[in-house]
C-alpha cells in the first residue's frame, strides 16, 4: 500500500533532477546537491552500461520505464 506513493515520490525527484540539470545557477544550491544524490544512487549504474558520447542522458527514461514496469506487475 505504501510501495506506490513512495515510487511514485522517487520518479518526481527523478524528474525535478532531470529537469534542474538545465539550470546551472540552481545546481550549486544545497537542496539541489542533495536531490542529484539521491537521484545518482539509482541512476549510475544505469549509465555505466550507456554509451558515454549520447548528448542526452537518457537514464533516467529508463528508470521511470522500469520503475513504471515495475508497478503494473505488482
Amino acid at each position: 500500500m505504501i510501495i506506490r506513493p513512495l515510487l511514485n515520490l522517487f520518479l518526481i525527484l527523478l524528474v525535478v533532477d532531470a529537469v534542474l540539470s538545465y539550470i546551472p545557477q540552481v545546481r550549486q544550491q544545497v537542496w539541489a546537491q542533495k536531490l542529484k544524490q539521491g537521484a545518482d544512487f539509482v541512476l549510475n549504474p544505469i549509465r555505466k552500461f550507456l554509451p558515454k558520447d549520447w548528448p542526452v542522458d537518457v537514464s533516467p527514461l529508463i528508470v521511470i520505464i522500469i520503475v513504471k514496469l515495475f508497478e503494473l506487475l505488482w
